[in-house]
């Protein structure tokens, strides 16, 4: 064999070792990740769970794990599978057509809501203000089960309407899922359209998500990890799936709650955050927009979005910088994107099959996003 020949061979079997060695070590790089997430399902954290990773505007980890439910034959979950993303609704659904109406001059964030909705003037909330729902300082009350008063939609919305404050508006931060279901009204009010159609529109059909919705037809049902059996259901009409209950009593579709969705899905909508609300050649609002939205107002909160707490513990770490913003969806699900280091993680997981009263889901979070910056070496 000819020097030159054998020197060709030698290079291109270097090559292929160094191939092959850069494969193993992107494989392994996440190994962290992979052995917490297998350990918190061995620890009945969640029965499912699907992770997607981006750093620096590529996907460097999406995987999914563990089973649709604890039983023994239960078939096994995917990056396909559909979750019920609980109040991730709040920023992808609601804040996000928001950021949209207001960027156009269609909504006024300033103006009180009563200006939009003239019956929610009621009980002293004519000065309450869109952004006050936004801030989650309205004064309402954090949650009603609404049921137990109303049997109707209607009924419920009417209620609302009518709710006393319990603060004075604009002193105190109080997460409420009453502010963002009104939320939701405003902007049915301000489109004509509903919030369902609003979504479509302007959000899940011009990026693709085809597994991101409400009231997932029953087609898709073998494809959603479930959540836990509702027991205080008492209307003689069928209930809609949507794990939270006054998102089920007001039809499964509701500015707090309701949306489904997959992380194959998600990673196109945080992608298009992290460029600042363009994805593929298209607009979605402006930069200006997405910051005034994730800027830190008082209190730990943005427009519609949480922040990184700045003292104590946070369910993103502790190596999440500040400019940090994200949100927590009840049944085991969330989104946390830094600008900063240039990373987001989206989580998905049914934490509360069979029961909500499982809570392990709290220690789990900050270890896996701990886990990602490490496995990134971005924890210096």
């Amino acid at each position: 064999m000819k020097p030159q020949k054998r020197l060709y061979i030698f290079l291109a079997a270097v090559l292929f070792a160094t191939s092959l060695h850069a494969a193993a070590s992107a494989a392994n790089r996440f190994e962290a990740v992979e052995t917490l997430v297998e350990q918190s399902i061995a620890d009945n954290v969640f029965p499912a769970a699907s992770i997607a990773v981006i750093y620096r505007d590529n996907v460097v980890f999406h995987k999914a794990f563990g089973h649709m439910t604890y039983g023994k034959n239960s078939p096994p979950v995917d990056t396909s599978t559909i979750f019920d993303v609980a109040s991730l609704t709040k920023p992808i659904v609601t804040t996000s057509i928001v950021m949209q109406l207001s960027e156009r001059d269609s909504l006024n964030l300033d103006a009180p809501v009563s200006s939009y909705i003239p019956e929610f003037s009621q009980s002293g909330k004519e000065n309450v203000t869109v952004k006050n729902l936004l801030l989650h300082n309205s004064g309402l009350i954090a949650h009603r089960f609404l049921i137990k008063t109303s049997r109707t939609a209607d009924e419920a919305i009417a209620s609302i309407y009518n709710e006393p404050l319990r603060t004075q508006t604009g002193t105190k931060t109080t997460y409420s899922d009453l502010g963002f279901i009104t939320l939701g009204k405003v902007i049915e009010r301000v489109t004509g359209n509903s919030l369902e159609e609003n979504f479509s529109v302007r959000f899940s059909k011009p990026l693709g998500m085809q597994s991101t919705l409400f009231n997932p037809p029953k087609a898709l049902h073998p494809r959603i990890a479930p959540t836990e059996k509702d027991t205080l259901w008492s209307l003689t009409k069928p209930r809609p799936l949507v794990h939270d209950h006054n998102a089920a009593l007001l039809g499964g579709i509701a500015g707090h709650a309701g949306l489904f969705s997959t992380t194959e899905d998600l990673l196109v909508f945080v992608h298009m955050l992290l460029q600042e609300g363009r994805y593929d050649n298209r607009v979605f609002f402006l930069p200006s927009t997405l910051k005034r939205f994730t800027r830190r107002n008082l209190g730990s909160r943005a427009l519609g979005w949480d922040l990184r707490s700045l003292n104590g513990s946070s369910s993103s770490g502790q190596y999440f910088s500040a400019r940090t913003y994200g949100h927590l969806g009840y049944t085991g699900t969330s989104i946390w994107i830094d600008p900063e280091k240039e990373l987001a993680v989206i989580t998905l997981t049914n934490r509360v099959h069979p029961t909500s009263e499982n809570t392990k889901i709290r220690r789990f979070r900050p270890l896996l996003h701990d886990a990602v910056v490490k496995c990134l070496d971005l924890d210096e």
